[in-house]
């Protein structure tokens, strides 16, 4: 890919804007079909989740460093800032809804599927619980089409069903987590993101969320399955396989961007966490992609 960064979009193709309260958004794959031609690049959508449902066809899925072949019916969700995109073959098509971020967050609670991170499943068009989801994902676009009094209300709670839909299927992504761990979990989370190029230490962060070191550490373990520092540590991973996938800039360039004062020291992190070099690992998943 050509750019320098990837690129934030509202919906595919349209820049990122301000967000109405309880933004909500359905349409299809192939409404856009003449923008992106079957070829959706890496993106992301910095203030809100999308729920895609592939109705037909095929094709690959990816997201972040993992892509998937797929064949409908597949589903994923994807929170905000997620990295993600697609190529699809003639005839294939999904109802994507995007929500806004404090719109998904009125919903959590009545949601059996975490909203903190991404998840894709596919499966046999015969079984019951994917006719299931293929019922609401319909009642949704039906309701967002019909715009009828009080279809805000209507769609959050259906879209509250989709997403519980979507953990039935793929019951793995489900966390058994209590609710105090997962609400400071999710602060970390959104702190990390905001702050991780900034070398924030621990106590800044059990500041800025007014807990405790061990409060913390509990609910980023029981959540997000690691201590904080490994949090932080595997968010500047993340970000350094972004840039080297789906960008042209350099090891040293990246590595500034992602808070390391030293390209070196950048070089050997990136080796001891993947197992090798960053020249090697990029050339290899760009032949992948």
């Amino acid at each position: 890919m050509s750019q320098s960064s990837i690129p934030d979009f509202f919906v595919y193709g349209e820049p990122v804007r301000p967000l109405d309260i309880g933004f909500l958004h359905v349409e299809t794959v192939l409404a856009r079909g003449s923008i992106h031609h079957g070829q959706v690049a890496a993106h992301k959508h910095p203030q809100m989740g999308q729920i895609t449902y592939w109705t037909s066809g095929s094709g690959t899925y990816r997201i972040e460093d993992r892509s998937w072949d797929f064949s409908a019916p597949a589903v994923s969700f994807l929170p905000s800032n997620v990295v993600h995109g697609f190529s699809i073959g003639l005839g294939t098509d999904a109802i994507v809804v995007s929500v806004a971020d404090d719109a998904l967050a009125a919903i959590a609670g009545q949601s059996l599927l975490p909203l903190d991170r991404p998840v894709f499943t596919d499966g046999l068009p015969d079984r019951a619980a994917w006719k299931r989801l293929a019922t609401v994902l319909d009642m949704i676009a039906a309701e967002y089409v019909e715009a009828r009094a009080g279809n805000d209300k209507m769609l959050l709670s259906l879209i509250a069903v989709a997403l519980s839909h979507i953990a039935r299927l793929a019951p793995a992504t489900v966390a058994a987590a209590p609710s105090s761990d997962a609400s400071l979990a999710t602060g970390l989370r959104r702190l990390v993101d905001a702050h991780f190029r900034d070398n924030w230490p621990v106590d800044r962060y059990v500041e800025a969320l007014a807990t405790t070191p061990h409060l913390l550490d509990k609910a980023a373990r029981a959540v997000l399955g690691s201590g904080v520092k490994r949090i932080v540590s595997e968010r500047r991973l993340l970000e350094a396989k972004r840039l080297l996938l789906f960008t042209v800039r350099t090891v040293e360039d990246i590595a500034y961007e992602i808070g390391f004062d030293d390209p070196a020291y950048f070089s050997r992190f990136f080796r001891e966490r993947i197992g090798e070099v960053l020249a090697a690992w990029r050339r290899k998943q760009l032949q992948g992609h």
